[in-house]
C-alpha cells in the first residue's frame, strides 16, 4: 500500500533550505511520502539550496515571466498547481513562511480542501507596509491553514491573538535550525572559489555582509557600504565577505561602493553549504536576512540587523541581535564595541538560539502525520496557553 503523499512547496532559496530536513524526516519516519515541489519562483536558487542536503525537487513547475509582477506570479502558480492537482492530488500540503508561493500555494490547496500546513507560521511585524507584502501573505495563509506550526512561544501566541484554535497551533521551533547545524557541521569544501581563495589560510577576524532585501536597496545600501569601508579601515585585522544580490544593479552598487578595498570579497549569492559554513567562522554578522538572524545564535555569532524593524523579535529579546538599520554611524559604533570587547560580543549570544534545538523537523513531520491521522501529535518545544 503506498503511503499518502504531502507535497511541500518552495520557491526560494530560504524556503528550500527550511524544507529540505522536514523532507528528510518525513523518509525517516516513514509515514508519509514526502514531494518537493520547486514552484518556479527562484527555480535555480531553490535547486542550488537543496543540493546541499543531496535533494533535487520532484516537481518543478514552469510559471512564465514577463512583467515580473507579484499578480502574475501569483496567478501563474496556481494555475499550475490546480493542473497538478487535478491529476496528482496529495492528502495535505506544506507552504513555509511568507512568500508569494506559499500564499499560491495555500490558497491552491484551500480551494480543493486540501488540508494546509503553515510551518513558520505566526511571523508579525504588527505593519502591513514592512516587511510588504510579506506581512500580509503571511497573515492571508493563516486563514486557510489548518496547521499552525510556529518556530517560537511569541509567534504562537500571536495566532492566538488572532483567535487561531490553540489546538490548531505547535511550537516546533525553526527548521533553519536543523538545517544550518547540519550543513555546517559537515565542514564541506567551499565550492566557491573566490571565497576558497578568500578563507585559504586566514587568521583574521571574519566579518560576513548580507543585505539582499529590496527595502536595502539605493540609498540604505550606499550607508551600509559606507559603513563597511569604515570599519575595514578601522579594523586592520578584520577580513569582509559580502554575498551580492544577483540584481545587476545591485551588484553595480555594490563593486562601486567597495571597490579598491582591500581585505572584502565580493561574491555571487553562495551555496547554501558555503554561507552556513562562514557563518559558523564568523566573528560578527551584518545583515538583512531573516534566515540569517535564527541561523547564527546557533554558533555563538551576534547578529547587527540592517533593518528598522524585525519580526525575529525574539533575536532583540535573547540579546543575540541588534536593530541597526542602515544609519552608518550606528552600524560602525556597534559593530566597533563587539570588534574591541570579545567578552561582551560573546555575551550576545550566552543563552542560546531562541529559534530551536534543531528537532524541528521531526515534530513537523510528526504533526503532519497526526493531522493526517496517521499517528499521535508530537510533544511541543514550548508549551503555550493563553
Amino acid at each position: 500500500m503506498s503511503l499518502p503523499e504531502v507535497h511541500l512547496i518552495g520557491g526560494t532559496r530560504p524556503e528550500a533550505v527550511k524544507l529540505a530536513p522536514v523532507v528528510l524526516a518525513m523518509r525517516e519516519q516513514g509515514l508519509i511520502e514526502p514531494v518537493l515541489l520547486a514552484s518556479g519562483q527562484h527555480p535555480q536558487m531553490v535547486t542550488q539550496a537543496l543540493a546541499a542536503f543531496d535533494l533535487t525537487p520532484d516537481v518543478t513547475l514552469t510559471v512564465e515571466r514577463t512583467t515580473g509582477s507579484q499578480a502574475e506570479l501569483l496567478t501563474g502558480m496556481v494555475r499550475e498547481l490546480d493542473a497538478l492537482w487535478d491529476v496528482r492530488p496529495p492528502a495535505a500540503v506544506i507552504v513555509q513562511g511568507d512568500t508569494t508561493t506559499s500564499l499560491a500555494g495555500a490558497l491552491a490547496a484551500f480551494w480543493r480542501r486540501i488540508p494546509v500546513v503553515h510551518l513558520e507560521a505566526g511571523l508579525r511585524s504588527g505593519d502591513l507596509d514592512s516587511p510588504f507584502p510579506e506581512e500580509a501573505n503571511r497573515k492571508l495563509v493563516a486563514q486557510v491553514a489548518s496547521l499552525h506550526l510556529a518556530p517560537t512561544p511569541l509567534a504562537a501566541m500571536n495566532l492566538l491573538d488572532e483567535n487561531v484554535a490553540p489546538v490548531d497551533v505547535m511550537v516546533t521551533g525553526n527548521t533553519v535550525v536543523d538545517a544550518t547545524l547540519a550543513v555546517a557541521g559537515r565542514k564541506l569544501p567551499y565550492e566557491n572559489p573566490v571565497v576558497a581563495a578568500a578563507r585559504a589560510g586566514r587568521t583574521n577576524r571574519l566579518v560576513l555582509v548580507t543585505a539582499h532585501r529590496r527595502e536595502s536597496w539605493g540609498h540604505p545600501l550606499d550607508r551600509i557600504l559606507t559603513a563597511v569601508r569604515t570599519l575595514v579601515a578601522k579594523y586592520p585585522d578584520i577580513d569582509v565577505i559580502l554575498p551580492s544580490h544577483p540584481n545587476p544593479a545591485v551588484r553595480a552598487q555594490v563593486e562601486a561602493g567597495l571597490a579598491g578595498l582591500e581585505r572584502v570579497t565580493v561574491t555571487d549569492p553562495l551555496p547554501y553549504a558555503d554561507l552556513s559554513r562562514l557563518l559558523s567562522e564568523a566573528y560578527l554578522v551584518l545583515t538583512d536576512s531573516g534566515g540569517i538572524q535564527e541561523e547564527a545564535p546557533s554558533f555563538g555569532v551576534p547578529a547587527l540587523v540592517l533593518r528598522e524593524v524585525t519580526e525575529r523579535v525574539e533575536s532583540l529579546d535573547a540579546g543575540c541581535a541588534k536593530l541597526v538599520g542602515s544609519d552608518t554611524a550606528l552600524i560602525v559604533a556597534e559593530a566597533s564595541a563587539l570588534l574591541d570587547d570579545r567578552a561582551r560580543r560573546d555575551a550576545m549570544t550566552v543563552n542560546g538560539n531562541p529559534y530551536g534545538d534543531g528537532l524541528a523537523a521531526r515534530r513537523t513531520a510528526q504533526a503532519t502525520a497526526a493531522l493526517l491521522g496517521l499517528t499521535a501529535s508530537p510533544e511541543a518545544l514550548v508549551g503555550v496557553s493563553r
